[in-house]
């Protein structure tokens, strides 16, 4: 075996299909940070508040689905901090661009919290979920 199928192979679980299932988490990252730098007149109106549910609800997902990829705790960790890293730095964009918005705190905050909810899924009983649905397939 390769050394690089053997590395690949050490941080994610023993999925039938490894590269569909990162692609697609990959592009869900890709999503959040090409939405993140949308102009603010190309965005939708949303309620007050509401745009932190949906910054806590995508970080979510994003360190959820870290959650179901990656075997190691490790690795979860290192992708934790990466997510909530990523989500600061994209606040700090938004106000630099000149995109019609501005950094807000309260949405690195969101954004934190959405990864943490998402690693909580660590501790349930959906921890394997997309393990068993690709074996399934």
């Amino acid at each position: 075996m390769s050394a690089a199928k053997r590395r690949f192979g050490r941080s994610l679980k023993p999925f039938r299909r490894p590269w569909l299932w990162a692609g697609l988490w990959v592009l869900a990252v890709a999503v959040v940070v090409i939405g993140s730098l949308v102009p603010a007149h190309d965005l939708p109106k949303v309620p007050a508040g509401f745009d932190k549910l949906e910054h806590s609800s995508a970080y979510a997902v994003l360190a959820a689905g870290a959650v179901q990829l990656f075997s190691r705790r490790l690795s979860w960790g290192f992708v934790c901090v990466i997510l909530v890293l990523m989500g600061i730095g994209l606040e700090y964009l938004q106000a630099q661009m000149g995109l019609g918005r501005m950094l807000d705190r309260q949405d690195a905050l969101a954004n934190t919290l959405g990864v943490l909810l998402g690693l909580a899924t660590a501790f349930t009983p959906w921890r394997d979920a997309l393990l068993r649905l690709d074996r399934r397939l």
